[in-house]
């Protein structure tokens, strides 16, 4: 359908990682090349696929997009892309995430009782959601549970967890109630191996919540100061980092300030700028030939 609708067009804008192979006119954003960096965090088919296409669709754009400095070193090292047509858009923050978000209505219609450690995430090996558990394990004298939020197949029992009943999984939470879920949270913890920008820690930080991250992937360079940065295996270092995140009296500012720095208007504009320049090179080529 999509090679059908784009015939006669300059240029087609691919927003998520897929693009016609064959096509020589695609603008596409690629978030990561996680797959080819480690191919044991996806399935077998899946880490395959990745590897077939996407060198081929980002050696054939008129240009590619990516969130961070971080994915466009990995996606000109593992893909092979002409650096000159990898361009740096980081992505936008939604302005319900705030401090001010209805947390009352989303504890209630979630069962939650406070306080509670949150984490935004998806269930697959890259997220290193094993490291959660012994986090909740630590935090479980203090009456501290730590809630995980996020699709995806069930993956913290494949990741050798000896009690997978120590982090408190919500499953897919309605777009309606996960500003307040955020807001209502003590800390966050974002313990990921591989990061390509790391939306959700803006989205905490946002929510004017203390936040610890991975030094791992994109997440330094996307948090800044404004989040503590742990070791991504070692629970005791999570709650080292917590534990820091917790007693800093001006991390949150921070947190918010960075979180300040990025919106989807932003992004848009960006966006706009380097479509515009992939479609004066398209059209250079098309008067040089």
């Amino acid at each position: 359908w999509l090679p059908v609708r784009g015939r006669g067009a300059e240029l087609l804008l691919n927003p998520a990682n897929l693009a016609p192979v064959a096509s020589h006119r695609n603008v596409v954003v690629i978030h990561d090349a996680a797959a080819l960096r480690d191919p044991s965090w996806y399935s077998r088919s899946y880490a395959r696929w990745q590897r077939s296409v996407l060198p081929r669709i980002a050696g054939g754009a008129v240009a590619v997009i990516v969130p961070s400095a971080f994915s466009r070193a990995e996606v000109i090292e593992l893909l092979g892309a002409d650096p000159e047509r990898v361009h740096v858009v980081p992505g936008g923050i939604d302005r319900r995430f705030s401090p001010d978000a209805r947390r009352d209505r989303a504890v209630a219609a979630l069962g939650l009782a406070e306080p509670y450690v949150l984490t935004v995430a998806s269930r697959t090996q890259r997220k290193n959601l094993g490291a959660l558990e012994g986090l909740a394990e630590l935090l479980r004298p203090r009456g501290i549970e730590v809630v995980l939020a996020g699709g995806g197949r069930p993956q913290l029992r494949e990741q050798g967890a000896s009690a997978a009943t120590a982090v408190r999984s919500l499953g897919h939470v309605d777009d309606e109630l996960l500003p307040g879920l955020y807001a209502a949270a003590t800390a966050f913890v974002l313990p990921s191996h591989h990061e390509g920008f790391g939306l959700t820690a803006l989205e905490a930080m946002a929510s004017g919540v203390p936040t610890v991250v991975a030094a791992a992937g994109a997440l330094p360079e996307t948090c800044g100061d404004g989040a503590v940065q742990a070791s991504v295996s070692d629970p005791p270092g999570l709650l080292h980092a917590l534990d820091a995140a917790l007693a800093d009296p001006e991390l949150v500012g921070r947190g918010l300030l960075r979180a300040a720095e990025f919106s989807w208007d932003r992004t848009a504009r960006e966006v706009d700028a380097v479509v515009e320049a992939a479609l004066a090179v398209r059209l250079r080529g098309a008067r040089a030939r």
